[in-house]
């Protein structure tokens, strides 16, 4: 007999019914639609021209518990095409209209799916990222009672059509990648989560790894979304080497591997397990299909700035509180530029004697959180600068080589992270014409964390990660830096996230380097002092202690932060400390509106307190017995862009 809608749609109505009316049926309503829709699904198929042996839909079983998983995943020729969630008869299929919390929180879920169809037996509906593509497609009759009289519209197959032939789009700008990695992302992330709820074994025991290899105190949220962010830019950097990610991750992660040993053992990690792989089928299938579409070049069109605020695009989609958590606030090329500019004139003066400021081969600078690589960008671009004016435009691969070495960043985000080293060393790609043949000293860590504790745990395959705590934390022990400039995240009330700087190292006995900055109680302002306790304070000593405390010399100490710590009560022992330790320090106000300016005036959109831009600077010779200078400059209240102008211009 000639296969047609018609004739499908009958047979799938006559068992469904047998099923449904079965009263020795086990299982939920919809688990009883599941063999019929499955033939339903191939007779769709081939009336949409797929031979039978390219089509297959993978049920999963049912587990109430799961609200990350549809019911199938659907693949022709191999190929993820999409998904099946199946509903009881009765339900409907607009998920926007379902009442019972569970179909509500899996269809919050599910909604970043790019490719999904919902269905009760009696609707079909086809969704695209949480938008509905066409309308709902009603059967003719009910698939609990009709039978072989059960019938369909003609929309039926062109839903299904639509839904087969599906392909993943090529996103246009960074923009539009951000907010579709970040839609995946956190579907993967969900997944995690879910699974380790379910107290996953596979899952479980590389969280311990991961806490083991990376951060010790992260929580099972927190290494959910460290999981999900690795292995999506993991992917994304994969992606910019030109690499296919349709044969699987395994060949990805071994290819990613020779060129970037950090993020490719990281993926690794994350997902060589087969056990892994299974566990989070859904998420990772859809991102490996999804972003193995992405064109790198078609993206950046060449233009430097196109990845500049990429991880706070993808926040922001992603989960933005987990922006203003971590105060992921990216900052504008113009100021990044004025603060290089500052350390470099600094440098060049009589005080430092460095003539060829950044550039001079005993300079070395670090960038904390470096985030997505701004500051290094512009420190490589002055340098670039510096050399040609110097020595012409030939000298420039040479010299610039020799300087990646006194160059250094510390991250603790692998999102971020990724897309700094993309932007490094397409950078320093650029001036010198080849692949740097000196390592970047790029590092995933937690900066405040100690750099004492040896990391005694390891294997072959994770070594790599390993390595890049261990060396961080050399450089932290041992090395001499000259200069830290940055833009440190913000975060009030963050007792105990401080790290080694809060509670100090009880391995050497050295007191907390925090202790140096609390007021004493004669001054009568304890009470204030809870103040110090913010992410920003943490890195500002961390980089005193740093460039000023543990190797005494000359350096350089230049943030852009919130401006409470220059008049706050809780501030004073902070200001005591930089005023003695240093001998010149420099002020830029750039909210003279005060708290909560209008949103077009503020350097970081999103930041509603006050920021400055400041530079502590101590000679080889201080004067110990003289405080520091203070040179204080307010940018005019204006427009963010003619502050922008103002500093590039007058400063």
């Amino acid at each position: 007999m000639e296969l047609t809608l018609a004739a499908a749609v009958a047979r799938f109505g006559t068992e469904a019914k047998s099923k449904l009316a079965n009263v020795a049926a086990r299982g939920e309503p919809e688990d009883q639609l599941r063999a019929p829709l499955e033939r339903l699904l191939r007779d769709l198929a081939k009336l949409c021209n797929f031979p039978e042996k390219v089509f297959a839909a993978v049920g999963e079983s049912s587990l109430a518990d799961l609200k990350t998983r549809p019911d199938y995943a659907v693949t022709l020729r191999n190929a993820l095409v999409g998904f099946i969630e199946v509903k009881a008869p009765g339900k409907g299929a607009d998920p926007r209209r379902f009442k019972d919390p569970h179909d509500k929180q899996q269809w919050a879920k599910l909604q970043s799916l790019p490719n999904l169809v919902y269905t009760d037996g009696n609707e079909f509906s086809l969704w695209r990222s949480g938008e509905l593509v066409g309308s709902v497609v009603k059967l003719l009759g009910d698939v609990s009672a009709s039978g072989n009289k059960l019938d369909a519209p003609a929309d039926l197959l062109v839903l299904f059509e639509d839904f087969y032939q599906w392909q993943p789009i090529a996103p246009r700008s960074a923009k539009d990648l951000a907010r579709i990695a970040a839609n995946l992302c956190r579907l993967l992330r969900d997944e995690v989560t879910e699974q380790l709820a379910l107290k996953s074994e596979a899952l479980t025991a590389l969280a311990k790894d991961w806490r083991v290899l990376l951060f010790p105190e992260a929580t099972d949220s927190q290494f959910a979304d460290g999981y999900a962010q690795a292995v999506t830019f993991g992917l994304l950097i994969a992606r910019a080497r030109n690499i296919s990610l349709a044969a699987g991750l395994d060949p990805v992660a071994k290819q990613l591997g020779q060129s970037n040993s950090l993020i490719g053992a990281a993926l690794r990690l994350l997902t060589d397990d087969a056990e892994n792989q299974n566990t989070l089928t859904t998420s990772l299938g859809t991102l490996t299909r999804v972003l193995d579409a992405v064109d790198w070049q078609q993206i950046s069109k060449g233009r430097d700035d196109a990845w500049l605020y990429f991880y706070e695009d993808f926040l922001e989609v992603y989960d933005n509180a987990l922006r203003k958590q971590t105060g992921s606030y990216y900052t504008p090329p113009q100021v990044v530029e004025t603060m290089v500019r500052l350390v470099d004139e600094v440098l060049k003066s009589d005080r430092f004697g460095r003539a060829q400021g950044l550039a001079s081969p005993d300079v070395t600078v670090a960038d904390p959180a470096v985030g997505t690589g701004t500051f290094l960008l512009g420190v490589i671009r002055h340098i670039a600068k510096a050399i040609a004016e110097d020595q012409g435009e030939g000298a420039i691969p040479d010299s610039l080589e020799s300087a990646i070495d006194r160059l250094i960043a510390f991250e603790m985000q692998l999102g971020p992270f990724a897309v700094a080293q993309l932007r490094i060393q397409a950078e320093l790609l650029h001036h010198i014409g080849h692949p740097p043949n000196t390592p970047l000293k790029m590092y995933v860590t937690d900066t405040l964390d100690s750099p004492y504790i040896e990391q005694t745990y390891m294997f072959h395959s994770l070594e790599p990660i390993a390595r890049s705590r261990r060396m961080a934390n050399e450089i932290k022990k041992s090395e001499r830096i000259t200069v830290v400039i940055g833009n440190p995240p913000y975060k009030e009330k963050a007792k105990g996230r401080g790290g080694w700087i809060e509670p100090g190292n009880p391995h050497s006995g050295n007191p907390a380097a925090l202790s140096a900055w609390m007021p004493p109680k004669a001054w009568g302002v304890g009470v204030h002092s809870k103040h110090l306790r913010n992410l920003y304070v943490y890195f500002w000593r961390w980089a005193t202690w740093k460039v000023f405390d543990q190797d005494p010399g000359a350096g350089v100490v230049c943030y852009i932060t919130v401006a409470g710590f220059l008049n706050g009560p809780g501030f004073q022992k902070m200001r005591d400390y930089l005023r003695r330790t240093a001998d010149a320090i420099w002020v830029i106000d750039c909210t003279p509106e005060g708290h909560q300016p209008e949103v077009n005036t503020r350097v970081f959109q999103g930041v509603q307190q006050p920021v400055c831009i400041v530079l502590v600077a101590r000679s080889a010779n201080p004067d110990s017995e003289s405080p520091a200078t203070v040179r204080y400059r307010a940018v005019k209240a204006s427009h963010r862009e003619a502050k922008f102008e103002e500093l590039a211009s007058s400063l």
